[in-house]
């Protein structure tokens, strides 16, 4: 079973990354918003946890071959606002640092959706290597398909359904929240 989850998983991400490779990923800069944010370690998306971000602003750089994430993390009940620099290694995989270093691969791309992967190595070395995945949005809907990529990139990490964190359905955000509206996606 866990063989067909992988096919079925990599039979879509390299459709998803010829795509992504033929118009490249700067296209895809500007405003996103945080939908779903899961971890193999749930204390690091917990309330004050380091990667309960909140995505406001991504730059991808082709030419220079690196992508900026603007972002929002919760620090002592405070939002505090956050900036990264990616540097991209072989197709669309970046290197971050941020809480340790971080393999972040773009699984799925369109115009309205990101499915990504990262692999966190814990700075503090208290959790070894971590699973994460995040799905975001530049609109308030989030494509069928992206939300089956996300649920086998789950599946594939071993990221169990309750240590996701559901950002459409909390009331408390950071000030880049106030760019969207307040309708939530169904």
């Amino acid at each position: 079973m866990k063989v067909l989850v992988l096919s079925l998983l990599l039979g879509l991400v390299c459709d998803a990354q010829e795509a992504d490779d033929q118009k490249g990923l700067s296209q895809l800069s500007g405003k996103w918003r945080t939908v779903y944010i899961a971890s193999t370690s749930p204390e690091k998306i917990a309330e004050n946890g380091p990667f309960r971000a909140y995505l406001c602003y991504l730059v991808f750089d082709d030419e220079q071959g690196t992508v900026d994430f603007y972002f929002y993390v919760k620090l002592n009940g405070e939002w505090v606002a956050k900036h990264v620099t990616g540097t991209k290694k072989e197709n669309n995989t970046y290197v971050v640092e941020y809480e340790g270093e971080n393999k972040l691969e773009v699984i799925y791309a369109s115009d309205t959706v990101l499915v990504i992967s990262v692999v966190n190595k814990d700075k503090n070395r208290k959790c070894g290597e971590i699973q994460l995945a995040g799905i975001f949005v530049k609109v308030n809907d989030i494509e069928e398909k992206a939300l089956e990529i996300f649920k086998e990139l789950l599946k594939l990490k071993g990221i169990e359904e309750k240590h996701i964190v559901n950002f459409f359905e909390s009331d408390d955000c950071p000030p880049c929240a106030k760019l969207w509206s307040s309708t939530k996606a169904q």
